[in-house]
């Protein structure tokens, strides 16, 4: 369902914000025209070693990703530890959590780093981060990048954490499906709610289904979070969840890829509940030849 996945899907398929796409309730991932060379407000990341980083160390806006792996280790453990404190806040917590994106994707982008850094993790961290790593590897590897941007695109400010932790609940306990995994389909479909757009197949919504998926599963406005979230807690029910939860999700994508990198997600959210507000923080990135490039908020207008 993701934005850029070129994976077939069923009735279902749509946008995923990172490098990556997957599908659902659609089948396809939002046009991928032509468009320019990246200007002010899509900006193409280029990492470099940073040291330790707390809250007391001066930042670079936005955070930049160790290419060292002892200075990458540190950041992970820095990031994930700083996303469970819950004195950390507002801006520090989504920095914290952009840096914690930004972690994982280099260790996708760079698969040779990844047995040395997460060796080098704490046991409080490592869990997590290695199913960070793994579903983010698995969703790259989906996406063939292009040379060119999304033209069909806008990127948005998300609702309120605590209004979509409780649309999660809500569904939950209207249809049984665990929140964790509607949070984890929202998050890799169009970065919970960030990319607004139809893929190229017709996929709408922040959890992006196709209009005949709708018709029959959804109420209400596909492009409202509240009113997708439950079409799709009702159209995973429909396909096994919460006993098969692997069926329902591959019905809402054909790919074992996108099955792993979703429940990884969401077992990181089901085992700990705070990593949602790491999650949340998560931002647009489209992958192309030119490499990572961010869509922040306002683009596309």
């Amino acid at each position: 369902m993701r934005a850029t996945d070129v994976v077939k899907r069923p009735a279902l398929c749509g946008a995923i914000a990172l490098l990556f796409a997957a599908c659902t309730v659609s089948c396809g991932r939002p046009a991928e025209s032509v468009s320019p060379e990246p200007t002010a407000s899509a900006v193409v990341t280029t990492p470099t070693p940073s040291p330790s980083l707390t809250t007391a160390t001066p930042r670079p806006e936005p955070p930049v990703a160790a290419s060292d792996p002892d200075a990458l280790a540190i950041q992970i453990v820095s990031a994930e530890r700083a996303i469970r404190d819950h004195n950390v806040t507002g801006a520090d917590l989504a920095w914290f959590g952009h840096l914690q994106q930004l972690t994982y994707r280099r260790l996708a982008a760079t698969p040779e780093l990844r047995d040395t850094v997460l060796a080098a993790l704490p046991a409080d961290v490592k869990t997590a981060a290695t199913a960070n790593a793994d579903a983010t590897a698995d969703l790259r590897a989906t996406v063939v990048p292009g040379p060119d941007l999304p033209t069909t695109w806008r990127i948005v400010e998300p609702a309120p954490l605590d209004d979509l932790a409780r649309y999660y609940r809500q569904a939950e306990a209207e249809f049984g499906v665990p929140w964790s995994y509607l949070a984890a389909i929202h998050l890799v479909e169009t970065r919970m709610g960030r990319i607004r757009g139809t893929s190229v197949a017709g996929a709408q919504g922040p959890m992006q289904f196709i209009p005949a998926t709708w018709e029959k599963y959804g109420e209400g406005d596909i492009n409202s979070d509240l009113d997708s979230i439950r079409a799709a807690a009702r159209y995973l029910r429909a396909n096994g969840a919460p006993g098969n939860m692997a069926n329902a999700l591959f019905r809402y994508n054909q790919s074992q890829r996108y099955v792993r990198a979703v429940t990884a997600y969401a077992e990181v959210m089901r085992s700990d509940p705070d990593a949602y507000r790491g999650y949340y923080q998560w931002q647009v990135y489209y992958l192309t030849t030119r490499g990572d490039i961010l869509l922040p908020v306002g683009y596309g207008r």
